[in-house]
């Protein structure tokens, strides 16, 4: 997970820096309406998704949106895509434009090298009606692009207006707040659970046979990774696990800038400032130093860590949580004794973990400022189509297609065709996303491990002082931290000392880290604390 520069400075007349909370937020903000159509089986939980456990029955779904509100007209939209786009005649593309009521062209980009080419059309005058811009796309002048090229959905959306589209006003009001881009509503976003999404996995099928305790202190974790990894055998305890080693160690989230920065002792300090970031990266080092990290990682420059874990070279690594069915149904055929599943993470010294939360959403749809009327509510006709919750027929039309011709139900699993995996992805879910969902019907323990997981480490969440605020770094800032992960990368692989992080962080305060924090600590006094 790279460290996202949710940075911008000032664009047009309406842009600014900072934030909008408090009272002027609660003006802009949905009316929250929960959804009653279908009941999850495992309800959400100290911010965890919710669970669904129980097979699909195609005649049991339900309608989340009984009237087409769809108007007939004409969106493009710009979106990124991974992997090969199909073609944009295609079944797919024609039933959900039909479900909707609008003919909806995607103007799919490569999602690798999407930052080139969002800076370059939004820069341009001919810009689609739609932009699709995930959190980590926001570095540099993104952020003011986006409150100086996109439109104000306030007068469509806040307060009782949402409730023309009842699958919008589902979605968690901190998903919409965290939608408000210099003061106006201007995303549709795709809720996030607040839960860390990184988790350590092991090879639960190799625990179980060899009789493995888990570890529970940073200390038992080395003893344990020396005694179980055999280079000889080409069998190493663990990937990289600098993510993990910031959770066990309560380092504030690097995942978007704002969550770097937290209240101690009285003063705003910044994440790579406290010594849990320094006692996080030496740890990991130390990992890299006893041998017991597979060399790959060392050297990265080939394989992934998934792939040297489902081999068996590697017992331990971790990822985002998407992994755990991921890596299940990948291997179920392949290896039916593969077992995979999470770790909780614990204390460095053995007591309960001090985890931060994420933001409540990270990828985001923007209608374009000189979209007419018409547009905007075909736009938001299509988001409330596909922020339908599991359990609909439109949830199943937006992440399957069409059955028989994208994909068939079988004891109670919806198996997508060669045909579904072809054109049933990246598309429409870009438009909007219902509050977060984790079902697996053809893996349900798996579902229920990772919501379970989530409710647990949850329980250990606590919200930094930014949580859940959209944030305009002034733009004389965006560039100051992005040599840090860099050189995290370096310390803990032993190219670099611990101490070379140091004299960073205090060039970095030098720089202009102390005049961001005075920034920040304004912030603070003006809006108040997200705890």
């Amino acid at each position: 997970m790279p460290l996202l520069a949710a940075c911008g400075g000032s664009g047009d007349g309406d842009s600014r820096e900072g934030t909008t909370s408090g009272k002027k937020a609660q003006k802009l903000l949905p009316a929250y309406v929960a959804s009653n159509v279908v009941a999850p089986d495992i309800p959400a939980k100290n911010g965890s998704a919710l669970g669904f456990t129980r097979g699909v029955d195609l005649a049991a779904l339900k309608t989340s949106v009984p009237k087409k509100l769809g108007k007939g007209g004409s969106i493009k939209v710009m979106s990124p895509f991974w992997g090969t786009p199909p073609k944009g005649d295609n079944p797919y593309y024609r039933t959900m434009n039909d479900l909707i009521g609008v003919d909806i062209a995607w103007q799919n980009q490569d999602g690798v090298t999407y930052d080139e080419k969002l800076g370059a059309v939004l820069a341009s005058s001919d810009m689609p009606d739609v932009v699709v811009i995930p959190s980590w796309n926001m570095g540099g002048k993104i952020p003011s692009a986006i409150i100086s090229k996109f439109a104000d959905l306030g007068p469509y959306l806040s307060g009782d207006a949402v409730k023309k589209y009842p699958n919008l006003a589902a979605i968690p009001t901190e998903a919409w707040q965290y939608s408000i881009f210099g003061g106006k509503l201007r995303g549709l976003p795709q809720p996030s659970p607040s839960v860390t999404g990184i988790v350590p996995f092991y090879r639960k099928d190799v625990f179980d046979e060899e009789g493995w305790e888990l570890p529970r202190t940073a200390d038992d974790f080395l003893a344990f990774a020396k005694d179980v990894t055999r280079p000889r055998a080409k069998v190493w305890a663990c990937d990289d696990l600098k993510w993990t080693a910031f959770n066990i160690f309560g380092v504030l989230s690097g995942s978007e800038k704002p969550l770097g920065w937290n209240q101690a002792d009285g003063k705003l300090v910044y994440r790579v400032e406290t010594p849990e970031y320094l006692e996080a990266l030496e740890w990991t080092r130390k990992l890299y130093a006893a041998g017991v990290v597979h060399p790959d990682a060392k050297a990265a420059n080939q394989g992934t860590a998934a792939d040297r874990f489902t081999s068996g070279q590697v017992l331990i690594y971790n990822n985002n949580i998407s992994d755990w069915w991921g890596k299940m149904a990948e291997q179920s055929t392949q290896n039916p004794d593969f077992r995979i599943a999470g770790m909780d993470i614990f204390g460095h010294d053995g007591g309960d973990p001090q985890l931060w939360a994420g933001s409540p959403a990270g990828i985001f749809a923007f209608v374009n400022k000189k979209a007419s009327k018409a547009v905007i509510e075909d736009v938001l006709a299509a988001a409330n189509v596909t922020a339908a919750p599991y359990g609909t027929k439109e949830y199943m039309l937006t992440n399957y297609g069409v059955e028989g011709t994208h994909y068939t139900v079988k004891d109670g699993m919806p198996v997508k065709n060669d045909k579904g995996n072809q054109e049933v992805v990246n598309a429409y879910v870009m438009l909007a996303s219902p509050a977060p969902t984790i079902a697996h019907p053809d893996f349900p323990q798996i579902a229920k491990e990772q919501v379970e997981w989530q409710q647990r480490m949850g329980a250990f969440t606590r919200k930094s002082a930014f949580w859940g605020m959209q944030i305009t770094e002034p733009a004389r800032y965006t560039n100051l931290s992005n040599d840090f992960e860099q050189l995290e990368d370096d310390i803990v692989r032993g190219r670099k000392k611990v101490g070379d992080m140091q004299q960073a962080v205090s060039d970095w305060k030098k720089q202009g880290g102390d005049k961001l924090r005075d920034w920040y600590q304004k912030l603070l006094d003006d809006n108040g604390s997200a705890q």
